[in-house]
């Protein structure tokens, strides 16, 4: 194994037990099965003299076990059930990395990535300096044991933006009577928090600035695949709407989501749509967070709104909640409601947005609640995976969704829906507003407003809750 990697696997090793014994009396009380095992695969691993045996078994069997334990019994639980599922896919990708360099198989180095971003995504890569340990070993592992270059960011500035005609026009919606309205020019901090943050408002090319726009484009794939380097995998909805009987969610590889958002050329055959939809990816990919400007307006610590005084900010240190929805022309987030301020950025392509305030709730026909729903991250270690792209997982209560199409393409679904959905129409419509994004643009919206998204082409959007 190279130096640098033996030496920060060694280094991790040899403090894990340490680590454990100094916090299993409170936090971690709930997994003491769970620790022992990594305590003894630290212990087998950390000595190249002892034979590795069933190590692997044994980790494997914990993860189906710690990822159970995510989604049940109490907070403090759950956490320390994530702080295993990370040291159990740490301690595999170093496995791995002790397979590769005896065989010198890169499929060894390739697994060892995909272990350490399933600690990302899966587990929040939870644990105290867990998240920029895995990060270092992922582009450790791709510098030593597959020559990808170690520092890649900073090289690719030369990368041209990969400009793209407009291929639509602002779209007018059958369901929205109004425009979001416009500002000719960003407001004040002082303007913002004390008129204009209770009512959506786009800042048309408010984003021109940013490096995603610019020396580090968003809009060029080959940018893309080179600053997440080989090996990597992220979480993608297959299928353009949740509401589809064939839709599902999976782990696959970063450059072959890449490749499918490509149209092709040469296949007859229709192929699924993949949407990258409500990920924290500038958290696994630390180097995009460089390439946005998040505006100081998502700091002005807003009180309620009159319509939705049960807004709390995230739970986060920061108060604030990046993700990423990355996906081909008509993908759709059907119309929900989040429990966030919401500014949205829209980067690359073009996207439709519809919006109603919170009063029109009683008239918006949602699903039926459930009292028991599927944990999206457990099931998502475990391939099986029926949830919700809309519905919003960092507070999954103050979800909702609606079983109105806001999206229609024809005379006949409009005389459809308004047959099945009378007081939709008679209640929401009025009230509802519209917009397309255009790349550069800038939309806000408070808490508990209906919203909906259709991609009109290749799109990739931030959205920042706060």
């Amino acid at each position: 194994m190279p130096v640098g990697l033996r030496a920060a696997f060694r280094s991790y090793v040899a403090e894990l037990p340490n680590e454990y014994r100094a916090t299993t009396s409170d936090t971690l009380a709930c997994v003491r099965d769970g620790v022992d095992v990594l305590i003894d695969a630290a212990r087998v691993l950390g000595d190249l003299a002892l034979t590795r045996g069933d190590t692997r078994a044994s980790l494997e069997g914990l993860l189906k076990h710690a990822h159970a334990g995510m989604s049940t019994r109490t907070a403090v639980d759950a956490l320390g059930w994530r702080r295993v599922y990370t040291d159990a896919c740490v301690l595999l990708a170093y496995d791995d990395v002790l397979d590769h360099w005896t065989s010198g198989d890169p499929i060894n180095a390739l697994s060892a990535i995909a272990r350490l971003d399933h600690a990302i995504v899966i587990a929040g890569a939870a644990g105290g300096g867990r998240l920029d340990l895995v990060l270092d070993l992922i582009e450790a592992i791709q510098h030593e044991c597959l020559n990808s270059p170690a520092s890649r960011h900073s090289d690719l500035s030369s990368v041209p933006p990969a400009r793209r005609d407009p291929t639509t026009s602002p779209r007018n919606l059958a369901t929205a009577s109004k425009a979001v309205p416009c500002l000719e020019k960003p407001p004040s901090l002082s303007s913002f928090t004390s008129r204009l943050s209770r009512h959506p408002f786009a800042l048309r090319g408010f984003l021109k600035e940013w490096p995603a726009l610019n020396e580090h484009p968003w809009n060029s794939l080959d940018y893309l695949r080179a600053v997440a380097g080989p090996g990597r995998v992220i979480p993608v909805e297959v299928g353009s709407d949740y509401r589809s009987d064939d839709w599902t969610q999976k782990m696959m590889p970063w450059e072959e989501f890449l490749d499918a958002l490509e149209p092709s050329t040469s296949s007859t055959q229709p192929q699924p749509v993949l949407y990258l939809a409500q990920h924290s990816l500038l958290k696994q990919f630390p180097a995009l967070q460089g390439d946005i400007i998040v505006p100081d307006y998502v700091y002005s610590a807003l009180d309620p709104p009159d319509n939705y005084p049960q807004y709390a900010p995230p739970h986060n240190e920061e108060q604030l909640v990046l993700n990423a929805w990355l996906g081909p022309a008509g993908t759709v987030s059907p119309a929900h409601t989040d429990p966030f301020f919401n500014f949205y950025a829209q980067v690359v392509g073009q996207k439709t947005i519809w919006l109603a305030p919170p009063e029109v709730s009683a008239h918006m026909y949602p699903y039926p609640s459930k009292e028991a729903t599927p944990n999206p991250v457990s099931d998502l270690a475990e391939g099986v995976l029926p949830r919700n792209p809309a519905a919003n997982q960092e507070s999954p209560s103050m979800s909702n969704t609606t079983r109105v199409d806001v999206f229609l393409g024809s005379d006949e679904e409009v005389s459809q829906s308004k047959a099945e959905f009378p007081d939709f129409w008679r209640e929401a419509v009025p009230a509802a507003m519209s917009i397309t994004l255009f790349p550069g643009d800038l939309l806000f919206f408070p808490p508990g407003w209906w919203h909906a998204m259709r991609s009109e082409e290749m799109s990739f959007s931030v959205s920042m809750w706060f």
